[in-house]
Formats: C-alpha cells, structure tokens, sequence
C-alpha cells in the first residue's frame, strides 16, 4: 500500500488547522556516452530539479531557460518519415538492440530516433513474430520537440514521447516487480508531525494569521523523507514517479494552478466546510480496462487511461503516527475523480504525469513480456536490454532524498486549513494477472501490423 499523505490536524475550541506539506523532485546526471551528453545537463519533470544534497524543489525560470536552450541544441529532431504523426507506429525490439549494438560497437551515442523509440507517445499493442524472431511495440506516434519545460514531447500532441532508457529499467525491473509494487511515498517524519501539532495547539489561543504562521510551521514539521521501492533510486523512472506525485499535490494544495479546466485544487474545495478529524491522502495507481489478447497470444493490446486517483482518510495519532481508516471523505474522492477525468489532458499539458503514464505502460508491457515468456515464444533474447552488468548501463540520476515543507492555506466556518497528499503505486502483475482475457480483434490487428521491411520501426 502506498503511503504518502501529509497532513496535520489539531482542533481546539477556537480553531482547526490541518497542516500538510508537499513534496517535489528530481535529477541531475552525468550519463554515459551511448546516451547522449545532454542528458548530463541536469534533467527536469515537469519543472522539479533535485540538488547536489537530494532535496527536491522546483526550477527557476532561469534554471529551465539555461536548460531549455542546451537541450534544443544537443537534440536532433527526427527524419522527416519518422515526424510524420501516425496513428499506430511499430517499433522492433530486436532492431531497437541491433542498433545499440551498433552503436556500442563503434563507440558511438545512440541517435535520438533510438533514444525516443521512434516517438512512440503511448505503447497500446505488443505483437510477437516468432518467423521474425522478434517482439514489436505499437503505438501513437510522430515527431519531437523540446517543449518550454525542457521536456520532449510530440510536436502536435504535447505528450512525452517515450524513452529508451525507461523501457530498459522496465525491463530489468520486472521479475522483481512480481514480490512487490513498485512505490514512491513522499513522508513527513512522526517527530515532525508531532511538533507541528504542538505548535499548533500553542497558536490556538492567539488567533491565527497564516503569513506568521507559514516559517514556524515549515520549521516544526522539517525535511519529509522520499522513499523509493522496487525501483533504482538513480533512474530516470524514479524520478518520473516522483515528479508526478510533486505535481499532482502542488496542485491539490493550489500552489500553483491546474494547467486544465475544470479542475479546482482541493483547498478551493473544501473552502467554508466543516472540521473534519481524519485527513485525506491521495496516490495514483495503473489503471486500464482490460489487457486483451489474441488466443495464441502472439497480440497483446492495453487498453485504458494508465493512470487513475485513489484516496483514503488518515487520523494522525497524539505520537505524530498516521492511522488508515480504509474510507474517503466525499470531497476527497471528488478530487480524486476530477484528476482522473481529465488524466488525458495533463499530459498533454505536463509532463510529468504524461511520462507517468509512459512508465505505467512500460511496467505492464515488461510484465507482459516476462510473465509470458514472450522471449522464448519469439526466439529473441532482450539480453543486452534486460543484463543490468552489462555493456549497455542507463545514465545515473541524482537520486531524490527529501523536500523542504511548503504550506497552502484556506479559510473556512471552522478555521483555517493547510493541506495536501499523494503517492505513485504500480502493480503490473497485478493488472496483467487479474485483467488478462482474450480478444480476436487483436488478432486482426497484429496481422496488419506485420513488418514488410528491414527498418527497425514502421508505420
């Protein structure tokens, strides 16, 4: 289960204050070579950096300029065949590693078109050609650009594209994905949380006023504690995981807006309600209608958003311990079902939960791949994808450690209230074990997809 609410309550005759802070994250590498030099330029999601100490923040205007502009010139943009925007694009895995091998083999860096699989944007199918010996993803896709937030998104879509080096951490992390979830919680410490409610208790016979409150608050409450599992700590999915579950509570606490309508933070939303003694916690988690397959499985299609809200209430205990209450308030949940709804067009919008969802496809096609041993059936070993000790090594992240205390706050009949949650868990063997059922019409569209070339990718 994933943990990762934040937020503190203490009520007394004259006020309630619930005080919940927030988190953010990521990277800065030096990569190696295969992989590109700009990659080593300090790497954004969504615009969160991490640094030298791993502590989360987010960028400054001029951080992500210096960025942006390294970035659009170190990044080649694709050949005019590949930018063109497709419908489903098919991508080799075994032509993917012939061009690692390639590459590796002449002491080269990776071309971009390897590095961004072809700018796939989303895998929807995995076919296996056993005559090919040979395992393909399928997918939206088209050209690139380095968008203002320095990530590279489709040039029409705004959404990631997918990247190489997330499809290999998917890969070497599947088997071990099968004992445990792969989760990111963002925690205030028990010390932390019961000196905030002490200070708390202290202000409630003074009165309240937010601007004074704002530095004691962040002081009493002190670094929150980033834990990662079943996940390199120094890869770019943990910091993908990270920087999605940052920004989905930045935007719960209203500390900064939406990047789409119709979806209010959650201190906009309980505005004027009552006091309430537990607290929510929100965390995203896969989520796909089925997982279809042709009856020889050789086809395989995912089919769903990827990524949905979940929520449940905490009661903070008198020692700083959280307590789950298995439940969700009514405005809670209504939170968590407006984020869901508009999932599509956050990652349009940002980044960091479009490569959310990239990651969440990529755990489900390795689980795929692996569960079913996909490799032997087509007679194509991943070896150099899958070996973790061997030539090809991914670029090494700062690993995300802590994030300093922010505060939001809003006033309502009860008081005031300071608040905000999250968390990221995903489950592939879960989804792919209890959703798997056959389909014919994946059939039909494996057979349309058969390659008619020598290229590594196709349309």
């Amino acid at each position: 289960m994933i943990k990762g609410q934040y937020l503190h309550s203490v009520r007394t005759k004259h006020f309630l204050a619930s005080a919940a802070l927030l988190f953010g994250m990521l990277f800065n590498l030096p990569a190696h070579a295969q992989f590109g030099n700009f990659f080593g330029r300090g790497g954004v999601v969504g615009g969160v950096s991490i640094d030298a100490q791993g502590t989360l923040r987010s960028t400054t205007q001029l951080e992500q300029s210096g960025l942006l502009q390294d970035m659009r010139n170190a990044v080649a943009k694709p050949s005019s065949d590949m930018a063109q925007k497709t419908r489903l694009r098919m991508v080799s895995l075994a032509g993917v590693q012939a061009e690692i091998a390639k590459a590796l083999s002449a002491g080269k860096e990776l071309s971009e078109e390897v590095l961004f699989l072809a700018g796939l944007q989303r895998i929807e199918y995995v076919f296996v050609y056993p005559e090919r010996n040979d395992i393909v993803l399928a997918g939206p896709a088209e050209g690139w650009v380095v968008r203002e937030d320095a990530s590279v998104v489709g040039a029409s879509t705004g959404r990631p594209v997918i990247q190489l080096e997330d499809l290999i951490t998917a890969l070497r992390a599947s088997k071990k994905m099968q004992a445990e979830a792969m989760t990111v919680s963002i925690d205030p410490t028990p010390e932390g949380e019961l000196r905030v409610q002490q200070l708390l208790s202290r202000m409630s016979g003074n009165g309240f006023n937010p601007k004074q409150a704002e530095p004691m608050i962040k002081k009493a409450l002190g670094a929150q504690v980033v834990s990662l599992n079943a996940v390199p700590e120094d890869s770019r999915m943990a910091s993908t995981l990270v920087a999605a579950d940052y920004k989905m509570k930045r935007i719960a606490m209203a500390l900064e807006n939406a990047p789409v309508r119709g979806l209010p933070s959650y201190m906009e939303m309980i505005r004027n309600s009552g006091a309430s003694s537990t607290q929510p916690r929100w965390w995203m988690a896969c989520d796909y209608d089925a997982i279809l397959h042709s009856e020889n499985k050789l086809a395989w299609q995912l089919s769903g958003k990827g990524i949905k809200a979940m929520t449940e209430d905490e009661v903070i205990e008198a020692n700083g311990q959280r307590t789950q209450t298995g439940k969700a308030n009514k405005t809670a949940q209504k939170w968590a079902d407006l984020f869901t709804e508009k999932l599509d067009e956050l990652c349009a919008k940002n980044s960091a939960f479009g490569d959310l969802r990239n990651v969440m496809d990529l755990n489900i096609v390795a689980t795929v791949i692996t569960g079913h041993g996909l490799e032997d059936v087509a007679g194509c070993d991943l070896g150099l994808l899958r070996d973790s000790d061997g030539d090809l090594q991914t670029p090494s992240y700062r690993a995300p450690k802590s994030i300093d205390p922010q505060c939001s706050f809003v006033r309502g009949r009860a008081g005031w209230t300071i608040s905000a949650s999250g968390g990221v868990e995903i489950n592939p063997w879960k989804v792919v074990g209890t959703q798997s059922k056959t389909d014919a019409a994946v059939q039909v569209v494996h057979k349309k997809a058969q390659p008619s070339g020598k290229s590594w990718w196709w349309n």
